[in-house]
């Protein structure tokens, strides 16, 4: 019978989830990592010599040819990856030229991400009771308010010493938590052992940069636990610190879309801003990234506009040539 350790069966499981190429490509890198440092101890059978008539000297063992060979596809994955990552980070570019703010679902495995991210936002991504379930990156547009939406990003789910072969592949997967304005860490409320799932997922986020991050913990699966109703639990500050939910059922969804608010409604103010003849990309922009609350022709071209934004939107009219902008509160 075959005998696999754990990190072993942890990159099976892997291989067998990934769907996507960029999926499939992280997959094989951290296999063939993993397979160059125990070539020694499990190919030793290997230790054979090429050679023969003409040749000089006994050439390179088995060994030695398995290794280049490992070495070179390692390089080949990497320059496909970095391929990958340039285009991710054209994603990421345009969300931040769109301003608007992230949300990721980050946590153990099977804690429920997947189903809470459909139940918020409808999008159907695969969700299953089965370790590593989802290992790419979804992103789905989730309005929160009639002037307020949110990007929100499903992620890999973690484990207890995750190898550090998948922690180095899927690092581009893993950077969305760490370019997140907001981490939701997703627990499972049933787990008899959900400090140590805790304390494990904050050590990976630590690792992959994204420990500064604010995070909020949500406790799902309480349709598992008996006498757990919806609740949220705030700080001495009245910051939301944790939420209590059902995905399954939608029990405390509502709770959460009002928690979502909250945090990003401090960041909402209010603005008068006159627009030029020649800002009409900056009027279109402020439609899609703003709530225009009234708007008016000055007359010669121009507008007046009323507008509720994020504070981060703020430099997008500051940046632009005062001539043709002018803005008060």
């Amino acid at each position: 019978m075959r005998v696999i350790d754990r990190i072993g069966l942890i990159l099976d499981i892997f291989a067998q989830r990934a769907q996507s190429f960029e999926g499939k490509l992280q997959v094989e890198l951290a296999q063939l990592r993993y397979l160059s440092t125990r070539l020694v101890r499990g190919w030793t059978h290997l230790e054979r010599q090429k050679g023969g008539i003409g040749l000089r000297g006994p050439g390179e063992t088995q060994l030695e040819t398995d290794k280049r060979l490992i070495a070179d596809r390692i390089r080949q994955i990497q320059k496909r990856l970095e391929k990958v990552e340039r285009q991710r980070n054209q994603g990421r570019s345009a969300r931040r030229r769109a301003e608007l703010p992230v949300v990721s679902l980050v946590g153990y495995t099977n804690a429920g991400k997947s189903t809470l991210f459909n139940a918020l936002t409808g999008a159907g991504v695969y969700a299953a009771n089965q370790l590593f379930a989802t290992l790419d990156p979804t992103l789905r547009r989730l309005p929160i308010s009639s002037n307020l939406t949110v990007i929100l990003a499903d992620t890999v789910g973690f484990i207890r010493q995750l190898p550090h072969e998948l922690v180095a592949a899927f690092r581009s997967t893993l950077k969305e938590a760490a370019d997140a304005d907001l981490l939701l860490h997703v627990i499972d409320a049933s787990d008899e052992r959900s400090d140590e799932t805790i304390a494990e997922v904050n050590r990976v986020l630590g690792e992959i940069g994204a420990a500064e991050v604010r995070q909020i913990q949500v406790y799902n699966k309480i349709d598992r636990v008996v006498d757990l109703e919806p609740q949220i639990e705030r700080n001495a500050s009245g910051e939301v610190t944790k939420i209590w939910l059902s995905a399954k059922t939608g029990a405390g969804l509502l709770l959460l879309e009002q928690a979502l608010e909250g945090v990003f409604r401090r960041e909402v103010i209010h603005r008068r801003v006159h627009l030029g003849p020649t800002s009409a990309g900056l009027r279109a922009r402020l439609y899609s990234t703003a709530r225009v609350l009234k708007e008016e022709s000055d007359g010669a071209g121009g507008w007046d506009l009323e507008v509720e934004l994020l504070k981060r939107n703020v430099k997008l009219l500051q940046d632009l040539d005062e001539s043709q902008v002018s803005m008060n509160g």
